[in-house]
């Protein structure tokens, strides 16, 4: 026991090291005028994209038909799925909604990154239109051919809701096993790539540095930055209490009672690995009843990402914009509903927001070289984005409860 605990600890340690290591032989590659070093960064960074796109795909559309096979009314009581759900998707939207209005507030400027002739492939004459009607496919294949992900996400949500409607029930099961087996098999793979990202941190930096050098504009990165980590904030800080306080519960003592489970959110940047602490701290500090939490926590843990929401809008737009595509107030709005859905289809991946970013900006054939010279700053953004998908976890299942026993059910 004494030598698990002492592996887990070195494990522990190890990992930021690692990535301390990586990023300043990263920086000192991309400060040096060796050219094999930069054309090695170069290479790693292309060859992480590639694994970006690769994996992130299957991930989404699984992801997607798993959280809704997963989860029906008829397993549990009808009042609490409902609730869950509109609670669910009510806070995610406003997430994204506080997003968007304090990304028309910040305004953030372009980093002017230097492309690469492959990197730059957004010039076309497709109009932004021609690329929306493309959402809907022509075919099954298209979608995962041509790298649609939006297309993945409506394939999903209708092969999602079709087998929870197939009447024979052998048939039903042997569907869901396939599709729950071939999700855990990528998130396998996931695990795998997250082991590696230290040599990928290498690569990115390098091409970072190398950018800077060339003369990316930092104030447009850090108005970028704080668009996320200030519409994290006002989320959980402003918008989720005063929620709570509408609904008759005290704010300040749900906060201080889901303390533990927060703090280990923030530190571990996994809402699932924190789920057995996050319920066990709801029936203990704040008396939910047993029949909510462990139900309600499970699937909010799955599809109730307010933290995804608001750094998909800001970083598909942005991106976007150091494209330059023209983002009109219509193209900003239209992006607050898919952040919303895409958000819910993200459902418990590591490093998920970035992945889905990732596709989303592949889909509209938009470089993603600065979205890799985004992550060096990600590890703080996912702290922050965990400890509020997990207090929003926590105040819907609160809600939830209150709405419960306010309505007479036994729980």
């Amino acid at each position: 026991m004494c030598a698990n605990h002492a592996t887990s600890n070195n494990n522990r340690y190890l990992k930021p090291l690692a990535y301390f290591l990586m990023i300043s032989l990263g920086i000192i590659s991309g400060l040096s005028d060796i050219s094999f070093l930069h054309n090695l960064g170069n290479f790693i960074s292309e060859l992480f994209i590639k694994i970006f796109k690769f994996i992130s795909l299957p991930i989404i559309g699984l992801s997607l038909i798993v959280t809704l096979t997963n989860y029906n009314s008829e397993n549990s009581s009808k009042f609490i799925w409902k609730k869950t759900i509109l609670y669910t998707l009510t806070t995610t939207l406003v997430a994204a909604l506080i997003s968007f209005f304090l990304y028309l507030i910040i305004s953030p400027t372009n980093t002017h990154v230097q492309l690469s002739t492959q990197d730059n492939l957004i010039h076309s004459d497709k109009s932004y239109l021609h690329h929306i009607t493309n959402i809907i496919p022509n075919n099954l294949f298209s979608p995962f051919i041509e790298h649609q992900v939006l297309s993945i996400l409506i394939i999903a949500i209708i092969f999602g809701l079709a087998i929870r409607k197939i009447p024979n029930q052998q048939a039903k099961e042997t569907i869901q096993y396939f599709f729950q087996g071939a999700h855990s098999l990528f998130l396998t793979i996931t695990q795998w790539i997250i082991k590696i990202i230290p040599i990928g941190l290498f690569g990115f930096m390098t091409v970072t540095v190398l950018s800077f050098k060339k003369g990316m504009d930092l104030k447009g990165l850090s108005l970028y930055l704080a668009v996320i980590i200030l519409a994290n904030l006002i989320q959980g800080l402003i918008v989720l209490p005063l929620w709570l306080k509408a609904n008759g519960i005290q704010p300040f003592k749900a906060f201080k009672g889901m303390l533990p489970a927060l703090t280990l959110a923030f530190f571990s940047k996994s809402s699932a690995g924190t789920l057995p602490v996050t319920i066990s701290t709801s029936e203990k500090n704040l008396n939910i009843s047993p029949s909510v939490s462990r139900f309600v926590l499970p699937l909010c843990t799955s599809i109730n990402m307010n933290g995804c929401a608001a750094f998909i809008f800001a970083t598909v737009i942005y991106l976007m914009q150091n494209q330059g595509i023209e983002i009109s107030l219509a193209t900003m709005l239209l992006w607050v509903f898919i952040a919303t859905i895409a958000a819910i289809g993200n459902a418990g991946v590591p490093m998920g927001c970035f992945f889905l970013s990732a596709s989303l900006l592949a889909s509209m054939d938009v470089s993603i070289v600065l979205l890799m010279i985004i992550l060096p700053f990600y590890s703080i953004i996912d702290m922050i984005e965990t400890s509020l998908n997990v207090w929003s976890d926590s105040c819907v299942t609160q809600v939830v409860d209150k709405k419960l026993k306010s309505q007479g059910f036994n729980t």
